[in-house]
């Protein structure tokens, strides 16, 4: 093999004060690289880096190198598919992606939609389907469970394009892009705009429509696989996680902030190809720089194998003759604003500004015609180079790695929309820009088909069709395709689990101590304890689960290698292979991505668990909500745990933790229950109703539970009240007032940590001769959403519809209604409508921000305490508020 001549990439800082001794250097280690051993030279350098930091030099190599591909040409394996089959393909999936969205644009103009981004990424993704994206497929072997692919979202256009090639779409599915709810009048099936499995639930797998929540999913996946696989639940072994994103989508923090964990936890499943076009919505993403040696530095300084993609196979002959190095040099001093002019401007342009910088760039030109100069490919966009990048990656171990794809936004749109600023807007194109675009990838349509956005499909029995169906084939079928299959998994009985929550006989304890409690005993059951996986961001001694760590474990892949400090203690932090618990640092993000992961492995992996993620409430829907949202889209199944819950509960914290409105965003997401129980008994019916709606009737929705730290005398639960609980509230008791044969009455509504402030309020009313009736409401969402949907059923003109559920229950107490939360007014006030007729109703709420101070001042600031409760139902009986 023939040595590179590095001696051209060298770019020496330092004046070199010896140039015989550097030469002598540098011709021991070119003739090292003469004998062909690669391996040896890594070796060799290596070494002298130990040396010289063992000696105190201090010296780092560049993490970043040339601007070329990390894969020399020999050692690129061979194609293994058609490769002229595979290009003509991949036109036809960016011709119908591009006629999809406009099409839809041509007809509504405010539907929107992408072309630029998939028309960049389309050989990205070719690549992946017709050669390594494996298929789940029928049957319990681990290469039959398929891969984890996440789509670009702006690039969702050309996966329905392939869909619809493949037989599994529609023209009239295509022609409603956008178009989901009117679609189903014409007998059609509506796209939606980005890969969203709420909304398509057999075809998309994951949402990644909101910019960086994809990237952090697919690391946790990657890893939760790895646990799977730990705790011999399920092999995972030859399964891998694929990621297709955006370099501008490398910005959002989300995207960045588990880098680490993947190469700390050495997941060699996972593989990141990002489509590096130079773009973002409004112009380059580093055009005084240059991304991919950016993302280069980040990925390689947080462990991973970096694979840079940067040139197609026709600049192989460029680089070649380039003897002095000049190549490289230019593009060491081109930045990315440059080169989206380079991507947007024609041959004759790039002749003149590029290649005629310097009489050595200018002799590798000649001979090439405008046109050949203006069709070199970045890598990209060739085929044969992305295939040896994905093989590399696929056959790396040890380390996660990232393809950094060069490419051209808009690739192949010409003066429509090539690396033009405007370019991931344009939803457009005019005939002349229409035909172009058909003339430069050789489409076979006609002028009239091309102007009018004709969808095309070869014949069913056409070369490019079954060639299209074998590779898919012999991947194991359709992708992206979602599986909601899973075998029931039996719950256990209540009071296995919950008898003393149940029977609390008034011994204190705070609704997460009972939680932590019950969690202890799910986890011994030997059906469902192996299932639950409990999650902490952290704070497994603050919410009381530090005896969890001897019970089940912490999981580590590698284990325990030190003895902890509290090794003698019953509650000694321990770390095994084997361990359950998922403890995720001081990363809320990456806590509820290791949520989504578990949550969704009934559909991912066909095996059902039940995850509890447990935080402070505050650091839930606030911190984390578009998380808790993409969870959602992706149907999750699972517990959230809002501890520490309320504005006046965490006492002393203050501002920035004290929680006053997670209950009311929970409200939000259609498919979340949010629960503010006040008592154990009630949590514990909360919890079986909620394991029995998720494992065994397999409903796709999730469960928002806030608990509370403050401990105080727990009742038993009333009998024939578990409805009541699960619906949304339930008559607790009545106080009768003190002197026996008074008029007076009021009705008292209480939930989570104001419940213990309403019971003391109520006895100083009945010490004043009111009778009170006292109802424990455990979710005002779920009332809400009940009141509703009975009052859209009246208005749709159904007859017969009954009152809602609060409507009803209010019906055995009496006179005026005062509500207190420890949440914002809003929360009680979204029942207002359903109250009834007749019956004054006033809401106490604690709206604004935290202040730090104790449990009994706060309550007292915000007017929900027990004195503020009862003065507020007194002055509404005196001024007889019945309206």
């Amino acid at each position: 093999m023939n040595a590179p001549d590095i001696k051209k990439y060298l770019n020496l800082e330092h004046v070199d004060n010896d140039p015989a001794e550097t030469a002598e250097w540098n011709e021991a280690f070119m003739d090292l690289l003469a004998s062909g051993d690669s391996a040896r030279a890594k070796f060799i350098l290596d070494n002298l880096l130990k040396l010289a930091n063992k000696n105190q030099i201090n010296w780092v190599p560049d993490l970043v190198t040339p601007y070329v591909n990390s894969i020399p040409v020999d050692e690129q394996p061979p194609f293994p598919g058609d490769l002229a089959i595979e290009e003509k393909l991949a036109s036809l999936m960016r011709w119908n992606a591009l006629a999809m969205v406009a099409k839809a644009n041509e007809a509504y103009g405010e539907l929107g939609g992408h072309i630029a981004s998939y028309a960049s990424a389309a050989d990205l993704f070719e690549v992946g389907f017709n050669h390594f994206f494996r298929a789940r497929t029928e049957g319990g072997d681990a290469k039959e469970r398929g891969d984890l692919v996440f789509f670009q979202p702006h690039s969702a256009p050309g996966v329905y394009a392939r869909a619809y090639l493949e037989g599994r779409l529609t023209k009239n599915d295509l022609a409603h892009y956008r178009r989901e709810i009117t679609a189903p009048e014409s007998g059609a099936r509506g796209l939606s705009s980005y890969p969203h499995p709420w909304l398509m639930p057999d075809f998309w797998q994951f949402p990644t429509g909101s910019m960086g929540i994809g990237p952090i999913s697919s690391i946790y996946h990657a890893r939760f696989m790895r646990y799977l696989s730990d705790r011999k639940l399920l092999d995972c072994s030859t399964r891998k996680v694929w990621g297709v994103f955006g370099d501008g989508e490398m910005d959002e923090p989300e995207s960045m902030s588990a880098l680490t964990l993947a190469s700390r936890e050495k997941l060699d499943n996972l593989v990141w190809v990002v489509n590096c076009n130079l773009q973002r919505l409004d112009g380059p993403v580093r055009g005084n720089g240059r991304i991919i040696d950016e993302l280069e530095k980040l990925f390689r300084g947080s462990g991973w194998n970096v694979i840079k993609l940067v040139w197609g196979s026709d600049w192989d002959g460029l680089f070649a003759r380039d003897t002095t190095g000049a190549l490289v040099k230019a593009f060491a001093q081109t930045v990315d604003g440059q080169m989206q002019t380079f991507a947007a401007k024609d041959g004759s342009f790039n002749r003149k500004n590029f290649f005629g910088q310097n009489e050595e760039l200018a002799r590798l030109a000649q001979g090439m015609t405008d046109e050949q100069i203006d069709r070199l490919k970045r890598g990209g966009h060739d085929l044969v180079k992305i295939h040896a990048a994905y093989q590399a990656a696929a056959d790396h171990v040890g380390q996660p790695t990232v393809i950094l794809a060069h490419t051209k936004k808009g690739y192949g749109m010409g003066n429509a929309g090539q690396g033009k600023m405007t370019t991931h807007s344009q939803k457009k194109l005019d005939d002349e820009a229409l035909i172009a675009y058909r003339n430069r990838f050789n489409l076979p349509l006609t002028d009239e088909q091309a102007t009018s956005l004709t969808f095309f499909r070869p014949d069913e029995n056409s070369e490019e069709l079954k060639y299209l169906k074998n590779q898919r084939n012999k991947l194991g079928g359709q992708l992206p395709k979602r599986y909601s299959e899973c075998g029931q998994l039996n719950i256990p009985d209540i009071t296995s689990y919950a008898a003393f929550a149940i029977k609390a006989e008034s011994k204190e304890m705070s609704t997460t101590m009972a939680f932590v409690r019950m969690l202890g005993n799910l986890l011994k059951d030997k059906e469902l304890g192996p299932r639950v996986v409990p999650i902490v961001a952290d704070e497994a001694r603050t919410f009381g689960m530090a005896n969890l760590f001897k019970q089940v474990g912490i999981y580590s892949s590698v284990g325990q290698h030190y003895e902890p400090e509290d090794i003698g203690s019953v509650l000694s932090y321990r770390e095994a292979l084997d361990g359950q618990i998922l403890e995720e640092g001081i990363s809320e993000a990456g806590a509820i991505a290791s949520w989504t992961a578990a949550a969704t492995s009934y559909s991912v992996h066909g095996i059902a668990m039940l995850p509890f993620y447990i935080y402070y409430s505050m650091f839930g829907f606030q911190r984390i909500g578009d998380a808790i949202w993409a969870a959602a889209d992706q149907r999750a199944r699972g517990f959230l745990l809002g501890a520490t819950s309320g504005r006046t509960t965490l006492g002393g914290e203050g501002l920035q933790h004290q929680d006053g409105s997670s209950q009311l965003v929970a409200a939000t997401i259609p498919n979340c229950k949010a629960y503010d129980p006040a008592f154990a008994g009630e949590l514990a019916v909360i919890m079986e109703q909620g394991m029995r709606d998720m494992l065994v009737d397999q409903k796709d929705l999730f469960y928002y539970i806030t608990l509370m730290n403050e401990n105080y005398a727990q009742p038993d639960l009333p009998e024939n009240v578990n409805e009541g609980v699960i619906r949304g509230c339930y008559k607790f008791k009545t106080v009768k007032a003190s002197n026996g044969d008074t008029k007076s009455s009021v009705t008292l509504l209480g939930s989570g940590a104001i419940m213990t402030e309403v019971l003391k309020a109520a006895e100083m009313l009945a010490n004043d001769g009111i009778n009170v009736d006292i109802f424990s409401v455990t979710s005002w969402s779920e009332l809400s959403r009940d009141g509703k949907a009975k009052e859209q059923a009246r208005l749709s003109g159904e007859s017969d519809v009954e009152q809602a559920f609060i409507s009803q229950a209010l019906t055995e107490g009496r006179g005026p209604i005062v509500a207190a939360t420890d949440y914002v007014h809003a929360l009680p006030e979204s029942i207002r409508a359903y109250i009834p007729e007749g019956r004054g109703y006033i809401t106490l709420g604690t709206d604004g921000f935290g202040r730090s101070d104790t449990r009994a001042a706060l309550r007292e600031y915000f007017g929900v305490n027990a004195d503020s409760i009862y003065r507020v139902a007194k002055e509404s009986l005196k001024n007889n508020l019945l309206s």
